[in-house]
């Protein structure tokens, strides 16, 4: 399913287009996954800013979700398809994402990377973003390719008068570049797909997506990973150093994700309620 070349270009690139990875019956699990969080709303749940009539909707690190995607992450070949990529067996579940345009026009997805958002650093990161519609090559996610070796900037606000407004603003971290200003300058990539097909990158890659338009519906869950070599990222905001050790006996009703904002810096990325799925 995966070879090679395909662990090759996701090291040089930070992303690969895998064809046909997912059976139909992994996508039938992970679109039930979809709708879970669909009526399963959670507290990261909200409508993005949008310039035009459509809904823009996303949600994610829902911690029902953790048992509710067990199927999926477990038993299905999403774990054997992310350890090929990093040529590492042991493979950790995050957290998932959903996101939903729909019933109109909505905005093209601001130009940011994932890191900014996250508590994390590691080579052995993956998000993996798995469509339930075709995409066309107009409205597909689009990336820099090679730009997870490069510098981590700042996130976007995703205001929809100035995709490059800081999250943070602070100083800590550059400010986004403006790439569709100037699309030329910047290596892009992308690939339309259809259902079954699966962008696998790594969450420092800048990348965004294109808009829909009136008839247009985009329904896509995004699949976190981490690997051995992850560790804790401080970010602007968070308690570093608030404790030592991850929770041993954790509380079900708060994320794992939002634990790690209170570990040091540099600290094992390590919680016992991140799922082990491979091996």
């Amino acid at each position: 399913m995966v070879n090679a070349a395909d662990t090759a270009i996701f090291r040089r690139d930070g992303v690969v287009c895998l064809r046909d990875a997912l059976s139909p019956e992994t996508m039938q699990l992970a679109q039930a996954a979809f709708e879970w969080s669909l009526d399963h709303p959670g507290p990261g749940a909200s409508e993005l800013p949008s310039r035009g009539t459509g809904i823009f909707y996303q949600d994610l690190a829902n911690p029902g979700a953790l048992i509710a995607y067990d199927r999926l992450v477990r038993e299905t070949e999403v774990g054997d398809l992310i350890a090929a990529l990093w040529d590492q067996p042991t493979v950790w579940f995050m957290y998932e994402q959903v996101f939903k345009k729909e019933g109109g026009d909505t905005r093209r997805t601001p130009w940011h990377q994932d890191s900014p958002y996250l508590p994390v650093r590691g080579s052995q990161l993956a998000v993996m973003w798995i469509s339930f519609d075709p995409v066309a090559a107009d409205q597909a996610l689009e990336f820099v390719r090679g730009s997870h070796e490069g510098p981590v900037y700042d996130g976007s606000r995703f205001d929809p008068e100035d995709d490059t407004l800081p999250l943070y603003g602070d100083g800590s971290y550059p400010r986004l570049p403006d790439i569709e200003a100037d699309r030329a300058r910047w290596p892009l990539v992308s690939w339309p797909t259809e259902p079954g097909d699966v962008l696998v990158f790594h969450p420092s890659v800048l990348h965004g997506g294109g808009a829909t338009g009136p008839q247009g519906r985009r329904r896509t869950l995004s699949l976190r990973f981490f690997g051995e070599d992850a560790r804790v990222a401080w970010r602007p905001g968070m308690r570093s150093g608030a404790v030592e050790n991850p929770a041993i006996d954790p509380d079900p009703a708060v994320h794992p994700l939002t634990r790690m904002r209170s570990l040091p810096d540099g600290a094992p990325f390590r919680d016992a309620a991140f799922p082990r799925i491979r091996p």
